[in-house]
């Protein structure tokens, strides 16, 4: 089954959000995607220094943005993973938003980073998937890569696809998630953003990645623009390095604990 993964690599205007979010629109707009997946904070910009300044962008999962995602799904006959500060209760989370036609859903980032957590507390909704065009999509944030338990439950939980919002400021990311897919034989897909905002730099290599470790494709680290991979959704059932290996079956759980 042919499945074409996106991913947009954007330099946004910090607190910009009308513009930035267009900006990633007309890249979209050049291809077909099944699955779009789109940075950390995508719309906002990252480099919050009070909470009364990440307060004042963050919206309610079913808030504005929710709705515009949802009608360019619609519009596209595709689904779309996107990063926003959410607002919910006296609470902020570092949130990504699922969006199809028919549904929305949010995923709150598990693993908090460095500043962020002066503002937005550790996420809640727990790891999930959810299907696009019969592709098990599952969503996790940035930070999140650094833990392997966060691709494992996710591929445990039946992820084919990994949509992976980012804004990476630390080197290893991009190489780290070769070995996310490979060690749980799933396709990836990182968006990560490009550009300096107040003083922190920000590494762009958006990329996917396939169930074996290779490279779909990876773009550079000052590029603004989109890409597309048409993929066969199936590989990422086949959990076996060899034929008396399988990686899920060969799990042994009992010696795991601490």
């Amino acid at each position: 089954m042919e499945f074409r993964i996106g991913v947009v690599q954007n330099s946004p205007k910090f607190l910009k959000a009308g513009p930035n979010i267009q900006a990633c629109f007309n890249l979209m707009d050049e291809f077909d995607a099944d699955l779009w997946v789109l940075p950390e904070f995508f719309a906002s910009g990252y480099n919050f220094k009070t909470r009364k300044e990440a307060a004042k962008c963050a919206e309610k999962a079913d808030g504005p943005l929710s709705k515009v995602l949802q009608a360019y799904a619609a519009k596209h006959d595709c689904a779309v993973v996107a990063g926003f500060p959410e607002k919910a209760g006296a609470k902020l989370f570092n949130s990504a938003l699922f969006a199809t036609a028919s549904k929305t859903r949010v995923y709150r980032k598990t693993h908090v980073f460095g500043g962020e957590k002066r503002f937005f507390s550790p996420g809640d909704t727990g790891f999930w998937t959810e299907k696009v065009k019969g592709v098990s999509v599952g969503v996790m944030i940035c930070f999140d890569w650094f833990f392997p338990e966060s691709a494992r439950t996710l591929a445990l939980k039946g992820a084919e696809v990994i949509a992976h919002p980012a804004n990476l400021v630390l080197p290893w990311c991009p190489e780290g998630m070769k070995i996310r897919s490979l060690e749980n034989r799933v396709f990836s897909a990182t968006a990560d953003r490009v550009g300096s905002e107040r003083g922190l730099g920000f590494i762009g290599q958006s990329q996917i990645v396939t169930p074996n470790g290779s490279l779909a494709v990876r773009l550079g680290e000052n590029e603004v623009r989109a890409a597309v991979v048409a993929v066969d959704a199936w590989t990422a059932k086949d959990k076996k390095v060899h034929p008396a290996c399988d990686l899920f079956e060969d799990r042994r759980p009992k010696y795991y604990a601490r």
